[in-house]
């Protein structure tokens, strides 16, 4: 777990963006895929919004992923699961990098066909306490033709193009980089959240 941790954070001190191939095993990855497509079916999922609390919008036009928030209180083993890693890799960076993070929160996320989520920063003008962003792809057998890649912009005018791979995780500064999710061609799903402080 440790080699994975470090893949994840030397990659992102290389580069601002962090990518990891591997960063769940694929027995996580499709136990969270099938979690949240029951879900998904079960009408669990609802529709996100842009903004927090204190100024929440929707609208389809900007962004069009349906979500639903995991919790340790839902005792769902794969959840729980999940939770392990991330405790464990939380545990690791603030020791190996000092970054300072008490806290995270990560919901599933689901674009359907013909979804996407415009350009956007992570990070809440009026609530700094989202310091980095993460994304953990479930999407087994993704072809490029099938769109929904995240698009990265750097302050160079690069824009990295990843696609949403089963397993590839993506970790980069809440507040530094706009980012925005293509146009999908197919239904398209992660875990999204944000590591606290």
């Amino acid at each position: 777990m440790q080699q994975t941790f470090d893949t994840l954070i030397n990659s992102f001190i290389e580069s601002k963006v962090g990518i990891s191939a591997n960063f769940l095993s694929s027995q996580l990855s499709n136990d969270l895929k099938e979690n949240l497509l029951h879900l998904h079916s079960e009408k669990s999922m609802l529709a996100a919004g842009t903004g927090n609390q204190q100024a929440i919008s929707h609208d389809k036009a900007v962004r069009g992923d349906v979500i639903y928030w995991l919790d340790r209180k839902h005792n769902n083993a794969h959840e729980n699961a999940f939770f392990d890693v991330m405790d464990a890799f939380v545990l690791y960076l603030n020791r190996s990098c000092y970054t300072g993070i008490t806290g995270y929160e990560f919901h599933y996320t689901l674009y359907e066909t013909g979804s996407f989520y415009k350009k956007h920063l992570d990070q809440f003008r009026n609530n700094d306490s989202r310091q980095y962003s993460m994304i953990i792809y479930l999407n087994t057998d993704w072809l490029p033709a099938d769109g929904g890649q995240l698009s990265i912009y750097h302050a160079n005018g690069d824009a990295q193009q990843v696609d949403p791979i089963s397993g590839k995780t993506v970790f980069f500064k809440s507040s530094e980089l706009e980012h925005e999710v293509q146009l999908t061609n197919k239904p398209r799903m992660s875990i999204t959240g944000w590591l606290k402080r």
